[in-house]
């Protein structure tokens, strides 16, 4: 395993804004920033933003808050004490931004932000997913309005608060006693698209407890139950819809693979040579260089492998 034991440069994970819940109910408060024309507000409309784009960088499109007519999620202050809202629409065209600039997706444009956009993009999306969900009480199905500044939503009918959902999940790089990396594919995958495995955390399991049954589930290896044998690396916020993915390193104490067949058809243990020999050949295909995947792959390989290992 490598020394190196914590991912430090995940992509989505970052982030500038103090976030300053403390405001989030102060209602005096949220309209005196609203109506500050200092106060910025950025786009968001199902996973996209608009986004001013060069051969050289590429910004989220804000807007003053005080210009804008829509439902706001307060994002935080930065360290000038400004504001930043994300704005909820359900058409781009409801965007007071110029109809000609493009809106691109997170998982697209999601690296080449800035870490103060990335962060407010993360998590605008986030709640932006789950506000579309949730436009009804769960209770009794009467209308939900949004509240504490975004962060809920409260039933008009009987008056009770419902919050974003976060869903965790693991997502390991298991090793065996060679040290080769075991990687998988879903069924949904083309053929030759590779990565770690992955799955949801059940209510009552411990993440642990989640990683050695995906595992075993998905591709028929046994981890070691030694807790020394599972480290935990890092965690990044995957708003595709709502996950949190716990990235962990393991080691394997019988390796033989027999796959789902279902989820995941097909599975394999890679050395580095043979993983570098098979990505330069067209034969194997990463996750993209957002997904903590990749990072769990790369800190296993040792170092960056070139984005044209990347799948599509």
């Amino acid at each position: 395993m490598s020394s190196r034991e914590l991912l430090n440069d995940l992509i989505l994970a970052r982030g500038t804004l103090d976030r300053a819940a403390q405001f989030r109910s102060d209602q005096a408060w949220q309209n005196i920033r609203r109506a500050d024309p200092t106060s910025q507000v950025m786009w968001v409309c199902e996973g996209g933003s608009p986004m001013h784009v060069t051969d050289t960088s590429t910004q989220l499109i804000l807007t003053r808050a005080d210009e804008v007519d829509a439902e706001l999620t307060f994002l935080g202050l930065d360290a000038d004490d400004v504001a930043y809202f994300a704005a909820h629409v359900d058409d781009y065209q409801d965007a007071r931004v110029d109809p000609n600039v493009p809106w691109k997706h997170l998982r697209a444009a999601g690296a080449l932000l800035s870490d103060r956009d990335a962060g407010m993009m993360v998590t605008a999306v986030a709640i932006d997913n789950w506000m579309r969900t949730h436009r009804f009480c769960p209770k009794c199905g009467g209308k939900t309005q949004i509240s504490n500044a975004g962060w809920s939503r409260t039933c008009l009918v009987e008056g009770s608060e419902h919050f974003p959902r976060t869903d965790p999940a693991i997502i390991v790089l298991v090793t065996d006693g060679d040290d080769r990396a075991l990687l998988g594919r879903q069924a949904v995958w083309q053929e030759g698209f590779f990565s770690t495995l992955a799955g949801f955390v059940e209510s009552g399991e411990s993440a642990e407890a989640a990683l050695r049954r995906e595992v075993f589930e998905e591709s028929g290896v046994t981890i070691s139950t030694d807790p020394a044998d599972i480290v935990y690396l890092g965690s990044q916020p995957w708003p595709f819809p709502c996950s949190l993915m716990l990235g962990f390193h393991a080691k394997a104490t019988d390796p033989t693979i027999n796959v789902d067949g279902s989820e995941i058809v097909e599975a394999m243990w890679i050395s580095r040579d043979e993983l570098r020999a098979a990505c330069e050949k067209g034969d194997v295909r990463l996750p993209p260089s957002i997904s903590i995947a990749r990072k769990l792959i790369e800190r296993w390989y040792g170092s960056a492998l070139p984005e044209s290992f990347s799948r599509a």
